[in-house]
């Protein structure tokens, strides 16, 4: 932590598939490197890792607080000065995380948050574009489109013939037997077999 000083925003931003979380865990292995202690922080809606542990779509791990709520990060982190937080699936949190993370900040705490910019259906994911704003830094990644392999900036919801009875919310958490990543071009295109499911609103 830098005495008097506000921390820095670094928002790691894009669609499914984008590589988010391994680019959020490269840059806490670095800062631990450089001997910083760092906390790191998920939401408990993503169990792909297993309780208390980040995980990417490509299988590394990281131990983590898992919580549910921006109020449970704040408790948690309350007291504490490490010298970065790294926040991972931000866009689950809510609004409620901008100004948890504002706090950080004027503590001189270095954030690192990653999350989906963009909803299955093509909207802004908040508070992550909100966040995208206020940083010094943002990296806005790009998966790879499933249909054509052109660069990705968003990704879609399939679900099974005759199964939009159970649609879903912006908040279901999934991986490629649920979503794909889609270019602009394609976003709208079914898949054989499957088809979009309809749009909510986060």
């Amino acid at each position: 932590m830098r005495t008097g000083e506000a921390g820095p925003l670094h928002v790691i931003a894009g669609p499914m598939f984008a590589g988010k979380t391994e680019e959020l865990l490269r840059r806490v292995h670095r800062a631990r490197l450089a001997g910083l202690q760092v906390d790191v922080v998920g939401h408990r809606l993503d169990d792909r890792g297993g309780p208390e542990r980040l995980s990417t779509h490509i299988g590394r791990t990281e131990p983590a607080r898992m919580l549910e709520s921006a109020d449970a990060v704040r408790d948690v982190l309350s007291g504490k000065s490490p010298d970065l937080v790294a926040i991972d699936e931000a866009q689950f949190f809510g609004p409620a995380i901008v100004p948890v993370i504002e706090q950080l900040l004027a503590d001189g705490i270095q954030v690192e948050v990653a999350g989906l910019c963009v909803t299955y259906d093509g909207g802004p994911f908040e508070p992550v574009p909100s966040l995208m704003a206020q940083a010094e830094e943002v990296v806005k990644l790009t998966a790879v489109c499933a249909v054509c392999g052109a660069d990705a900036a968003f990704h879609v919801r399939l679900l099974a013939d005759g199964g939009d009875a159970l649609r879903a919310t912006a908040e279901q958490v999934g991986g490629s037997e649920s979503y794909q990543a889609r270019c602009r071009a394609h976003r709208r295109l079914r898949h054989p077999g499957q088809v979009q499911s309809i749009a909510l609103s986060p």
